[in-house]
């Protein structure tokens, strides 16, 4: 009797954060689609979600500031559930979806891209493909003669984010000078050509859907691949399983907005603080705060010195240096 009465205060326990964080996200979407360089009262943005509206309204919302929101919203989401997979791998709190290099291989294919002067999709299609290239090239490295282990994987990382980072420079050094803004402009992130949102939300979705009933195994992996393969986890399968697909979801977010920094890192993290390590909870609720946080502060790059927009990965970053300071500062 007493386990009947204390399983659903449980799961009440769980999901009530889980509710507080999708009514956030709601809200941050009608907050990206009233604001803008044309802004619209409740009313209004009710009369156009209901089908009603002005021409004009309906152009804004539907055509432009809709799929730009819901945009935002899953590469934010993918970006924090990869950062949170991260951080379980590597048993490494400060562990973020470009840890690995993967950031810095689908940034020099999409550069290439641009400078060879491929279209929008074919940056897009250059950056995944570069993106995968990355991840296995580190997995190759980290693997050596033997098997890999984190700190193997993030030491070989952050070695590859290196390189990548000598190759852009040089690529930038080179570009011609008419093509040097939209370049910076895809490192800093910029969901201004992000194109239709439903693949990424896609994704997103079917992510999630695979790895929350993993969840008891992640919080056994979480205290230790020894411990979590003396409770009969198979570790190794386990561990490729969540390299590929934070991989994977990684390089699907940075093809839709280039390289947005501070989510995957920054979310993960203060939820932690906030939940608990319960990956039950936690993978969830870093899909609906980073896309949530990511949302907010791209309609911040839209609105904050209109009619000009700045890169959302300014934004992101601003947010997020203080933020991860005082967090830092609090933990010690």
């Amino acid at each position: 009797m007493a386990d009947a009465r204390t399983t659903p205060r449980v799961l009440g326990a769980r999901l009530e954060p889980l509710a507080w964080l999708l009514l956030a996200a709601l809200l941050a979407q009608g907050v990206a689609l009233a604001l803008g360089s044309v802004a619209l009262s409740p009313s209004e943005l009710l009369a156009v979600l209901a089908g009603d509206g002005e021409a004009l309204h309906r152009t804004l919302v539907l055509e432009l500031r809709l799929p730009r929101s819901l945009a935002a919203f899953g590469t934010g989401a993918l970006l924090a559930l990869a950062g949170a997979l991260m951080q379980v791998l590597l048993r490494n709190p400060l562990a973020d979806p470009y840890v690995l290099g993967l950031s810095g291989g689908a940034s020099v294919a999409a550069l290439a891209a641009m400078l060879a002067g491929l279209g929008t999709a074919l940056v897009g299609g250059a950056a995944f493909a570069g993106a995968l290239a990355s991840t296995l090239m580190v997995f190759g490295l980290a693997h050596g003669t033997g098997s890999w282990t984190p700190t193997r994987m993030l030491l070989t990382g952050v070695v590859m984010a290196s390189g990548w980072g000598a190759v852009i420079t040089f690529l930038l050094a080179v570009s011609p000078v008419e093509r040097l803004p939209g370049m910076l402009y895809w490192l800093m992130g910029d969901l201004a050509y992000a194109g239709s949102p439903w693949p990424v939300l896609a994704v997103a979705a079917v992510a999630l859907a695979a790895m929350v009933p993993l969840g008891r195994t992640l919080n056994v992996l979480a205290r230790g691949g020894l411990q979590a393969a003396a409770l009969g986890v198979a570790v190794r399968p386990l561990e490729w399983t969540l390299y590929l697909l934070a991989s994977l979801i990684t390089a699907v977010a940075v093809t839709t907005a280039g390289s947005v920094g501070f989510v995957g890192l920054m979310v993960p993290h203060m939820l932690r603080l906030r939940l608990g390590n319960d990956q039950r909870l936690i993978l969830p609720a870093s899909l609906l705060a980073g896309g949530t946080l990511l949302t907010l502060a791209d309609t911040l790059a839209r609105t904050l010195i209109a009619p000009q927009q700045l890169p959302v990965g300014v934004i992101t970053a601003l947010l997020g240096v203080p933020t991860f300071l005082y967090l830092l500062h609090r933990s010690r």
